[in-house]
């Protein structure tokens, strides 16, 4: 069965704010489905995207939680909590077991105890963590030596203290309960827009903080993937053909993809760098990346900008 006349919408432009933080902006859609795509991301994004965390942790000289270490300032609870806070990628599926070895100094004497973090965990090669500044503990005795072990898991969403002792790789561990997710926070807004005369029509935003072990972009694809795979599934045999975007029109589109770069009205330097390059529609001009806009040969970051703003106020 197939059914005709459903439009597209797209991912017009991708803002990326930091390493960790960035924008994306879908349009056009038809009023309504900026909550529905809105929504529905925001909880994947939370709630199952791949992550990877600590599940069981031991320390030498303690058999439970609800215990202190000679010679750490913190107790175990405290530890776990500091755990729980570590992120990780991790290049395997199966469970990986990591250690940690650490002693006291005669330097903590003088300046302080001496300051356990997360960089201080022995990686192996499947292993990465993204902030390696995390305190685990402080040694506040120069003759002690710490020695730890963690499991670390990859696994999607929340995993309860319970399920984790269930599951345990070592019954001597104790179990912790697990944040995967990456995500860190995921806010998205719907506003009004327009494609020619079409008013009806909305525009999403949606803001995606990462923890850094994946960036924003890969956690908004996979998301998406998943929304994608889980609707494939409820499909059954039933395909949809898409359209061009509401608003638009094909043969008015492509005619006009069609016209020589100078009805852009660029400056004289952006329309012949262009054109020294063999770009001589527009339609030659939307095909390049920005990547591809700036290696052109005598093609600059205003030319590029002043490209970009001329294709925005053409809705291209």
């Amino acid at each position: 069965m197939t059914t005709k006349n459903i439009h597209e919408a797209a991912l017009a432009e991708v803002k990326e704010i930091s390493k960790t933080q960035a924008e994306f902006i879908v349009k056009p859609l038809y009023y309504g489905y900026g909550n529905t795509l809105g929504n529905s991301l925001r909880r994947v994004l939370l709630s199952s995207v791949k992550g990877a965390a600590i599940t069981a942790f031991s320390v030498d000289g303690s058999s439970h939680e609800f215990t202190t270490i000679p010679g750490i300032r913190e107790d175990v609870v405290d530890i776990m909590l500091n755990l729980k806070t570590i992120r990780f990628k991790v290049h395997t599926d199966a469970p990986v077991e990591l250690s940690l070895e650490m002693k006291g100094d005669k330097q903590s004497e003088k300046n302080g105890d001496k300051r356990v973090v997360a960089g201080d965990i022995k990686l192996p090669a499947e292993v990465e963590i993204a902030n390696p500044h995390q305190v685990i503990c402080h040694i506040d005795d120069p003759k002690k030596t710490l020695k730890m072990r963690f499991i670390v898991e990859s696994g999607r969403g929340y995993l309860t203290i319970d399920e984790s002792s269930e599951n345990r790789v070592h019954s001597d561990m104790i179990a912790i309960d697990a944040v995967f997710t990456p995500v860190l926070r995921v806010r998205y807004k719907v506003e009004n827009t327009r494609v020619g005369q079409d008013t009806n029509l909305q525009q999403l935003t949606l803001m995606v903080e990462t923890d850094g072990t994946l960036t924003p972009r890969e956690a908004f694809e996979e998301a998406a993937a998943i929304l994608v795979n889980q609707y494939i599934a409820l499909a059954g045999s039933t395909t949809v053909e898409s359209t061009p975007a509401p608003g638009s029109n094909k043969e008015e589109d492509d005619s006009g993809l069609m016209l020589p770069i100078e009805e852009l009205d660029l400056s004289a330097r952006t329309a012949n760098a262009l054109l020294n390059n063999d770009i001589k529609t527009i339609r030659d001009l939307v095909m390049l990346s920005e990547n591809d806009l700036k290696d052109l040969k005598g093609f600059g970051t205003k030319a590029l900008d002043e490209v970009k703003e001329k294709l925005m106020e053409l809705n291209i």
